[in-house]
């Protein structure tokens, strides 16, 4: 690696593919499949993971945002596409308008859509969300009967067609929780008063990517793939044999390797000492990159944890002292010792191993791979290729 080499993230839009298309393979035919591409696809490039979706197949996009969904349209994507957050008094008329199917929790963002098709000209595309548990977005069990009735009321008068009826689960990574019933319950009670007031949706769903892998009754006819679409395992605790393929890799060059005496420490505060002669390394990546800076274990005082670890010279190696703005110092190994690592080597902070995972990072911080990947970003200059090309 050229010393010049800036810090990247790297995602492999191949792994993309292979990931949507291995999923989709699972639930089989009578499932469709929605890639979410929310917060800049989970921090892999909203664009570019939109667009190999699509080459793999995959018929639904999810967003959460509307300038989420238009910024898709305006980069060309045409196919089915969804999002799921209204704010109050937002002007719908550019999602009508681009076709995107819009979420209404609440009678009010029907009133928004009315609204939208009024300004456009154009009929709209809805999704009925119900909540069923999570106590997030989405509609009251007793508001629900007032919001089917009113979206009903709106397609007989030619305002909308309502495309899709959908919940989002709590717990489906833990297969034993009682969340998972309990929420299907209630959904398919909320199906019921759908199915009575006349409305038949193209798509009804509640699996995210932990259900879509371990809840087959939970399918129905759509599963929204979010953190599995990255390749990062929605049920770490649960095996479940699903080959998933990370698609982003961080890289740095090593910038320093010095060697210093016993006792020497390390970083803010003076949370690390070395017990003994070590051979240190800086990497130029730190917390406004969006490395946490709980990844070292040892950032407060009192016990120390255990801390995340790099890659370098395909050997692992653990973050020494309080993760800096900019930089993070690892332990190379003793002083005076071959340690395998020189100045302008390959830094793999997170990727396919031998390089640590982001559940490795989120477990060293206490936290998940979601905000692992989300987080990244900062200086860091995102790249994508192809594995398949060529192929």
């Amino acid at each position: 690696m050229s010393a010049t080499a800036r810090p990247e993230i790297v995602v492999d839009l191949a792994a993309v593919r292979h990931n949507l298309r291995t999923i989709d393979a699972l639930v089989g035919d009578d499932v469709a499949t929605m890639a979410v591409v929310k917060a800049d696809a989970y921090g892999h490039g909203a664009l570019e993971v939109a667009r190999a979706a699509r080459e793999a197949g995959t018929p639904w996009l999810g967003v959460a945002t509307v300038p989420e969904a238009l910024a898709l349209r305006e980069a060309g994507d045409v196919g089915r596409l969804l999002c799921w957050l209204v704010l109050p008094g937002e002007d719908l008329t550019a999602a009508v308008a681009a076709d995107v199917d819009v979420t209404a929790a609440t009678t009010a963002h029907l009133d928004l859509l009315a609204r939208a098709v009024e300004a456009s000209g154009r009929p709209a595309r809805v999704q009925l969300k119900v909540d069923t548990g999570l106590s997030r977005s989405g509609s009251t069990a007793e508001a629900w009967p007032a919001l089917v009735a009113a979206a009903r009321a709106g397609e007989l008068e030619g305002r909308w067609r309502v495309t899709g009826v959908w919940s989002h689960l709590a717990a489906a990574e833990e297969p034993e929780h009682p969340a998972n019933t309990q929420q299907a319950a209630a959904f398919h009670a909320a199906l019921a008063v759908v199915e009575e007031a006349g409305l038949r949706p193209e798509v009804r769903h509640l699996a995210n990517s932990a259900a879509a892998l371990l809840h087959p009754d939970l399918r129905l006819d759509l599963v929204r793939i979010g953190l599995a679409t990255y390749g990062l395992d929605p049920a770490p605790d649960v095996a479940h044999g699903t080959d998933l393929r990370p698609a982003m890799t961080v890289t740095a060059p090593l910038t320093m390797v010095k060697q210093v005496p016993e006792g020497t420490s390390v970083s803010y505060g003076w949370r690390w000492s070395a017990p003994a002669p070590t051979t240190l390394g800086l990497v130029p990546v730190g917390y406004a990159d969006g490395l946490p800076r709980a990844a070292a274990g040892n950032d407060r005082p009192g016990p120390a944890g255990a801390p995340a670890e790099v890659e370098v010279g395909g050997r692992r190696r653990p973050l020494r002292g309080t993760v800096c703005m900019d930089q993070v110092v690892v332990e190379l190994g003793p002083a005076g010792t071959e340690v395998g690592a020189a100045v302008g080597d390959v830094v793999r902070l997170v990727g396919p191993a031998p390089a640590p995972s982001a559940q490795e990072w989120a477990q060293a911080c206490g936290t998940i791979s979601y905000e692992i990947v989300t987080r990244l970003g900062g200086r860091l200059v995102r790249r994508h290729v192809d594995s398949e090309e060529g192929a």
